[in-house]
């Protein structure tokens, strides 16, 4: 069974955990069972990790069917997986590249250690775009607004955290258009987002921009439906929706593998994390003595 675990409850078990030493230093017991975290259905981001290690298959109608284990503890936003991820030592998850801070560990993926630089040159695989989508036809804000993510100025924004993904970006030039935009979408496409709006409001502050957090598939959907004027995906889209929605690409972003700080491991191949992740391998030892 899959479980869900609230923020508040995370927040205590993270206290807990932490205050009796098992998220500190300390043997690690090579014994233990993995703790696997992972997104929920809809994130973006475990559209593109289960997709990259192969952890999800096709059937014969063409439906997917994602092999992730039953006994993974399920985060539904990012900067609750990475908290799980601190409490517990023996825990592995996967989450944005650029959302990464100084509390877990980033491992190498086929010896290949994740950076922006690794991303942008393809050495490092598990990477995927963040993309805006619209209808065919938006207002003046909204089209403003997506302007400056594509120019010089917005790849600037985007390239603090993440990658640029427009080279060559022309300079901004705003029509100071007024009007509210709504942006809704993936958490991991959020926090750059949020950069992009606060240096888009001091150039043009006839703009009011929400930015809603949820999902990819439920950003791109609201555009779809209406809801929100621009979707937030950190996926590439189905065809079905390509064929209704305009897209573009604001910045590149690699998956990274994480596990806690505490954790000895520092490098582990393709086929090990498609293992873990689909309940084949369920000890750290197996992977210790794998090398």
């Amino acid at each position: 069974m899959k479980k869900h675990i609230p923020l508040i409850c995370l927040c205590f078990i993270a206290l807990l955990l932490t205050s009796c030493g098992f998220g500190g230093k300390g043997e690690f017991k090579a014994d233990k069972e993995i703790a696997v975290f992972s997104r929920e259905d809809g994130s973006g981001t475990r559209t593109a990790f289960t997709e990259i290690f192969n952890i999800v298959e096709m059937g014969e109608n063409g439906t997917r069917k994602d092999r992730t284990t039953k006994e993974a503890v399920i985060a539904k936003q990012t900067y609750v997986l990475m908290s799980g991820i601190a409490s517990d030592r023996y825990s592995i998850g996967y989450l944005s590249l650029g959302s990464v801070n100084k509390t877990i560990k980033l491992i190498s993926i086929d010896g290949v250690y994740p950076t922006a630089e690794t991303v942008k040159n393809g050495t490092y695989a598990v990477s995927r775009p963040f993309i805006i989508v619209t209808k065919k036809e938006i207002s003046p804000a909204t089209q403003d607004f997506i302007n400056f993510m594509l120019s010089k100025e917005g790849q600037a924004v985007a390239a603090e955290s993440y990658i640029s993904a427009v080279d060559n970006a022309p300079e901004f030039n705003s029509s100071m258009p007024s009007g509210k935009v709504v942006v809704a979408g993936s958490s991991s496409v959020t926090p750059v987002m949020e950069k992009l709006k606060e240096a888009y409001i001091e150039i043009n502050p006839n703009a009011i921009i929400e930015i809603q957090l949820s999902d990819s598939s439920s950003g791109i959907q609201g555009v779809i439906d209406g809801t929100c004027d621009i979707g937030m995906s950190s996926r590439h889209l189905k065809d079905s929706e390509k064929a209704v929605l305009d897209q573009h690409t604001i910045a590149l972003d690699g998956i990274a593998i994480v596990v806690n700080k505490n954790n000895p491991i520092n490098n582990l191949s393709s086929e090990q994390v498609k293992a873990v992740f689909k309940g084949e391998i369920t000890r750290w030892r197996e992977l210790i003595e794998q090398g």
